[in-house]
């Protein structure tokens, strides 16, 4: 598995992992190290982000300038040791944080999707409930910059944080504004609270040492996000729906959004997830805004597509008057990379 990570995995992204990876893969005492800790928390990125966490925090001084001089032969000794030396804080680390995903990029999905959603109810104000909402960033879509490959812009163009897309296809993304956002909030079974140092910390040490632009990004994205910081419910982001639904003003639509979060529910999870929007939206309009894999969000046509296809699907469902309405507004590649609008806007 390591050695997959970095021959296949890191290679030509991140040199620096690259080299630890196999060199992990090659000491036994790294892999009976990384042998302790719970099976599912052995992949190379969380002991990798473990690793980092450390070395962020000070206590692996060398790993943390072998990294800062982009040294692969002197990162991989240091990770070693920092791993046989420190396996017990490496390992209470894995498990204590959760893994953070690369949450770039899905802010050029869930905008466009957003105002439609916006637009096909008249609403003139949103709350946005971000559903397995990692570090809540995405719940600044409205206040970051956006540009898609065929020259159309979204967003703040003066906001420090810019993300890029290609579009595929020639179809434009609709280019109405997101209305004002007048809630945010985030579900999640252990949300991230990007004003915590350790948090934000683990953040950053999720982000591979060598992408400059994406630490950079991060940096920006952190505090673009501390100086509105999200409502955090904890708990079954399921059961919590209609509690998150109530805390958005009347008179505004609440936006549930999920990126790539409902694979981790079974079936029938994801079916009560459905349910409880329906639930939710007694009285008043609600939308749910979902990038998910082909056949992931349930309602959402799959426009024929195959499971596992390599490609994510873009839905947009509106629950008002006990009717729903659900639509497959386009695909998206990459997290949210790449982005092809196939819906009339």
């Amino acid at each position: 598995m390591y050695r997959h990570f970095g021959e296949v995995d890191a290679a030509g992204k991140s040199p620096l992992y690259e080299r630890v990876a196999v060199a992990l893969s090659e000491s036994e005492e790294a892999l009976r190290a990384i042998g302790a800790a719970p099976v599912r928390k052995r992949r190379p990125t969380v002991i990798l982000a473990a690793l980092q966490d450390l070395a962020l925090a000070g206590r692996a001084p060398a790993l943390a300038a072998a990294y800062a001089a982009a040294d692969g032969d002197a990162a991989a000794d240091a990770a070693i040791d920092t791993l046989l030396r420190m396996t017990d804080s490496v390992v209470a680390v894995a498990v204590r944080r959760p893994p953070r995903p690369d949450e770039t990029g899905r802010c050029a999905v869930l905008y466009p999707a957003i105002a439609e959603a916006a637009r096909r109810v008249g609403a003139d104000a949103v709350g946005l409930i971000d559903v397995g909402c990692s570090a809540g960033l995405n719940l600044n879509v409205d206040r970051v910059g956006i540009t898609y490959s065929n020259g159309q812009s979204l967003g703040d163009p003066s906001s420090p944080v810019q993300m890029s897309c290609s579009i595929v296809g020639d179809r434009p993304v609709p280019t109405r504004a997101v209305p004002e956002v007048v809630a945010r909030i985030g579900v999640d079974l252990d949300p991230g609270d990007v004003t915590d140092e350790e948090e934000a910390r683990w953040l950053r040490a999720c982000v591979w040492p060598d992408q400059s632009e994406r630490i950079a990004r991060l940096e920006a994205e952190l505090a673009l996000a501390a100086t509105v910081p999200p409502l955090l419910l904890r708990g079954d982001p399921v059961e919590m729906l209609p509690d998150a639904v109530s805390r958005v003003p009347a008179g505004a639509l609440p936006v549930v959004t999920t990126t790539w979060a409902l694979s981790r529910f079974p079936l029938e999870s994801r079916l009560r997830f459905l349910h409880r929007l329906d639930e939710a939206a007694t009285g008043r309009a609600v939308a749910w805004v979902s990038a998910e894999g082909v056949g992931v969000a349930p309602a959402i046509p799959t426009l024929g597509d195959r499971r596992a296809s390599g490609h994510s699907i873009i839905g947009l469902a509106v629950f008002e008057q006990s009717a729903l309405r659900a639509e497959a507004v386009g695909r998206c590649w990459s997290q949210g990379r790449m982005l092809a609008w196939r819906a009339d806007s």
